[in-house]
């Protein structure tokens, strides 16, 4: 007995949003663009599918817990695939168990009307720059997905051809076996193989999707990223997913955000770090420098006797995400260059000023050690 649960992977307490996470990883695991030719990711597919619309659905859930699960044992020969088949979801509510498990008359006709389908949700990474991150983008992205077929608008005849009837199940959507067991004959049903339980089937097909009501199109899709936005976000389309089939709606959109690093700077969660390259003079004798920020040049004081290592903040220079209003720092960390080579007039001066601060330079262990080292 196959178990809706054990198909997707989660336990039986699992909650909504734990079968839904588990059903869009196994559903572009075994999705057949992605697995083309291989005909058990096909059918692992469908069953995927066929899993989560029903734990998907809180009425349908419940209806599986109380019937689905109870085992061939407790329902003297029931086996679980005509009750994948056979058990018609629709909200029928004691008629269709009744009718499906029995053979009762108490739904006189097959389904109602054509079967709808959400279509499927779609996973997208986006890769937009630091400052696209900083100060939110627009994004016109063109993205290949089912969308319903233009020729046939979606009921998958050939124009000018009618919709008839099936003669493989008269139109019931439904083809009905009895089976002999120790209760006696018991009717089941499955879902007839030529009309997808619709009842009715194209007198000729659409020659564009061949019936499928959808066609691979690629489609343009625009959307706004917020000022703000983190690495490794998601953003939600509703809607903007793979069309469905007959009025099912669309499917949502899910983009995974992907922020490029920079070359000079880098993200504390509102704050933006850089470092700035200060020659020894200016850490020593202090001067006025120009940091550059993601809103320009900044004028930045830097005081006499400036250490190594030091971090100057410019308040207000970094992030303000849309969701908080709350603007970021902008911190400086200080690098000292000390020069690697001296002119012979740069090293006189140094001498002096050695000998001004009383150093005794041993010249063979290098003279800006000393002069570093004494600072």
């Amino acid at each position: 007995m196959k178990d809706l649960y054990g198909i997707l992977g989660v336990s039986r307490d699992a909650s909504d949003a734990d079968i839904k996470k588990a059903y869009r990883r196994l559903a572009q695991k075994h999705h057949p663009d992605t697995n083309k030719g291989d005909k058990d990711s096909e059918s692992k597919f469908k069953e995927v599918n066929q899993a989560y619309e029903v734990l998907s659905d809180k009425q349908k859930r419940s209806q599986y817990d109380q019937f689905g699960g109870a085992g061939p044992e407790a329902s003297g020969g029931f086996d679980y695939g005509n009750f994948q088949q056979g058990f018609d979801f629709g909200g029928g509510g004691f008629a269709d168990i009744f009718e499906t498990f029995f053979g009762g008359g108490m739904r006189g006709q097959g389904r109602s009307g054509p079967r709808s389908f959400r279509g499927s949700d779609i996973e997208f990474e986006l890769s937009i720059k630091f400052e696209e991150a900083v100060f939110g983008v627009e994004k016109t992205l063109e993205i290949a997905k089912s969308e319903t077929c233009g020729k046939c608008k979606g009921n998958g005849a050939e124009p000018g051809s009618k919709i008839v009837s099936c003669s493989h199940c008269n139109g019931s959507g439904q083809v009905r076996s009895v089976k002999q067991t120790i209760l006696g004959q018991v009717a089941t049903s499955r879902i007839c193989d030529q009309c997808q339980g619709e009842g009715r089937i194209p007198e000729k097909k659409c020659t564009e999707c061949h019936g499928a009501m959808r066609t691979r199109q690629k489609s343009k899709v625009t959307v706004k990223i917020p000022a703000g936005i983190d690495d490794g976000s998601i953003v939600k389309l509703s809607g903007k997913g793979e069309a469905g089939v007959n009025g099912g709606g669309y499917g949502d959109l899910y983009l995974h955000i992907r922020v490029l690093s920079h070359n000079q700077f880098v993200r504390d969660r509102t704050d933006i770090r850089s470092i700035y390259e200060l020659d020894l003079l200016q850490a020593v004798l202090g001067d006025k420098i120009k940091v550059p920020t993601v809103h320009g040049d900044v004028e930045l004081k830097i005081p006499a006797g400036t250490q190594n290592g030091e971090v100057f903040t410019l308040k207000g220079y970094g992030i303000t995400p849309v969701s908080s209003g709350h603007s970021g720092n902008h911190l400086v960390k200080i690098h000292i260059k000390v020069p690697k080579k001296l002119s012979s007039k740069e090293k006189d001066l140094y001498k002096q000023l050695a000998s001004e601060k009383g150093l005794e330079l041993n010249e063979q262990t290098g003279i800006l050690r000393k002069i570093v080292g004494n600072l």
